[in-house]
């Protein structure tokens, strides 16, 4: 056989316990067809080969991103990221130099705005004294709130308040008008449609699908936003991922792009399942598995939120938020929860559900628990997202029942972006030992899958793994970094096998999809906390580049 492209000279990290280590990966047909030392795969070249020297960088299996917002991600892209901006004056600016960019928006649309922002809530009089005459709104950096002018909200139809599903709220003022917050999706869905974006909301606000379906020049409009996602996503060596949020409609767009040659990662879609629907709802989620299942494209599962986020203190948790009486509550009633997750379970789907705080991890486990006692323990690898606060007597539950922990290195406070006020604020000081135990659910036998969530988080790997690498113990607690090698495996191997994709990438191993990753270093050398710095000099999904560093001739 003679291979299409061959990277040698390189540091292979396979991924694989059985050949862990290797020097050259040849690959054709969008497959790897050899792994071994440079003399035995350059012996596979032919006068047409494309011989790439890896210059001794390491390579590694393409990495899987396990848990982000494709659509979304690449929808904000354009739009105005005010992330580290503090302060009125410097908000002000910002939006004013974004509104001069975009006259024509109908919607002035900032992402990354800090619920300290200000240094007291947000109102809408606080936006009105920025812009008052264009409708202007901003995302908090966990997307669970937004913040809107008069104008948004008087024409979104929520100045007067609206009544909104369980765990979505339009905060109201004393004065009985909207004071500017929103709280979850739901209730801001209004003011993203002034952009003209409800459409694309749907996957993660409603489980709906567009009516009436999309034309050709709107679907036009939203793969080139996929398009932009998947290429800032391929720049960080990305080259599968779990899209947690999704439709028929999403899947159809990938299909298309799939189809006209741009799609440049496997992307995995779930059916939404929220509780309003009735059971009979998730036939849907069985037709989509049907419709959509090839390498590339493919559903097979159910997503759910149990709770909201801990900043918003819509994370439902056992105790009292510190100095409240309020403890979130969760989106399903647990013994509904529990039917739903056996119907899913019987229909031979798997489970994602969004939990952070302690008490939606336990009921979720309990829902994962009564799908086992009615259908039989199989090997569904149902997962939890996020997980950021779990009581002791939960964490050996995940690994007894399968259940792989969906985890984000980026999300402790202090760790990356995400300031340590946060602990400070809304997790008791004698539950900080309880948070973020990513070590200490691996030690119990629960499966690691990591992930960015972004637009929530920057989608870098390298910073993901500088955080799991150079993350500090919080007061008391025990160090909860998982090591180098573990970490790599959750962001590649890990990640395939939790989405059910381990026989198709994941490892560098003959047989399996040409998707691989070529850092711009010697990842074992790089200090770790130089490891958010370090580049992606090559990226590659099913044999073909999808991303080539500036300064990597290939």
């Amino acid at each position: 056989m003679t291979a299409e492209m061959i990277v040698t000279n390189a540091k292979v990290l396979t991924m694989d316990a059985a050949k862990p280590r290797a020097e050259a990966v040849a690959l054709a047909g969008g497959k790897i067809v050899a792994v071994g030392t440079a003399a035995e795969v350059v012996a596979l070249a032919g006068p047409d080969t494309r011989v790439i020297d890896a210059g001794g960088r390491t390579l590694l299996p393409g990495f899987f991103e396990s848990h982000l917002h494709l659509v979304l991600g690449g929808n904000e892209l354009v739009q105005l990221q005010i992330g580290g901006v503090h302060g009125f004056d410097a908000l002000k600016a910002a939006f004013e130099a974004y509104a001069v960019q975009y006259p024509a928006n109908a919607l002035l649309m900032a992402q990354g705005a800090s619920y300290e922002i200000l240094d007291q809530p947000v109102t809408r009089q606080d936006l009105d004294r920025v812009i008052a005459d264009r409708p202007i709104a901003m995302m908090s950096p966990d997307h669970h709130t937004v913040w809107a002018n008069t104008s948004a909200l008087a024409a979104a139809g929520l100045l007067h308040g609206a009544a909104m599903p369980h765990g979505h709220e339009v905060v109201m003022a004393s004065d009985g008008t909207a004071s500017g917050e929103l709280r979850e999706f739901e209730a801001f869905g209004p003011i993203l449609a002034l952009g003209g974006e409800a459409h694309l909301q749907l996957g993660i606000a409603t489980g709906g699908e567009p009516d009436p379906w999309p034309s050709e020049a709107v679907r036009a409009k939203d793969k080139d936003k996929i398009a932009a996602g998947l290429a800032h996503c391929a720049a960080h060596g990305i080259t599968s991922m779990v899209n947690m949020d999704g439709n028929r409609y999403t899947c159809q767009l990938l299909r298309e792009m799939k189809d006209e040659g741009r799609l440049t990662a496997r992307v995995k879609v779930p059916f939404h399942f929220k509780p309003h629907m009735e059971l009979s709802e998730l036939e849907r989620a069985s037709v989509m598995t049907t419709e959509y299942k090839d390498d590339w494209v493919s559903s097979g599962f159910v997503k759910m939120f149990m709770d909201g986020v801990v900043d918003s203190r819509t994370a439902f948790m056992l105790n009292d938020y510190p100095e409240t009486t309020e403890r979130g509550e969760p989106l399903f009633e647990p013994e509904r929860f529990k039917a739903i997750c056996a119907e899913i379970d019987r229909r031979g789907l798997q489970i994602a559900v969004h939990a952070i705080g302690d008490g939606a991890v336990r009921t979720t486990i309990d829902g994962y628990e009564a799908a086992g006692v009615a259908n039989g323990l199989r090997d569904m690898r149902h997962r939890i997202e996020h997980i950021e606060l779990i009581e002791r007597s939960d964490i050996a539950r995940l690994g007894a029942l399968g259940i792989t922990a969906s985890v984000q290195p980026p999300h402790p406070p202090g760790a990356m972006d995400f300031p340590m006020s946060t602990m400070e604020t809304v997790f008791d000081r004698s539950r900080w030992v309880d948070a973020y135990l990513w070590k200490s659910l691996a030690d119990q036998g629960a499966p690691l899958a990591f992930a960015s969530d972004w637009p929530v988080t920057d989608v870098s790997v390298m910073r993901g793994l500088q955080a799991a690498m150079t993350r500090v113990p919080y007061e008391g607690a025990a160090d909860e970094r998982v090591s180098l090698m573990d970490s790599l495996y959750a962001y590649t191997a890990g990640g395939a096998w939790a989405a059910h994709m381990e026989n198709v990438t994941g490892k560098l191993v003959v047989g399996l999809a040409a998707d691989l990753v070529l850092i711009d270093g010697d990842i074992e050398t790089v200090d770790s906390a130089d490891l958010g710095g370090t580049g992606i000099a090559l990226t590659v999904a099913g044999g073909n580049i999808t991303h080539q560093g500036a300064g990597f001739a290939a």
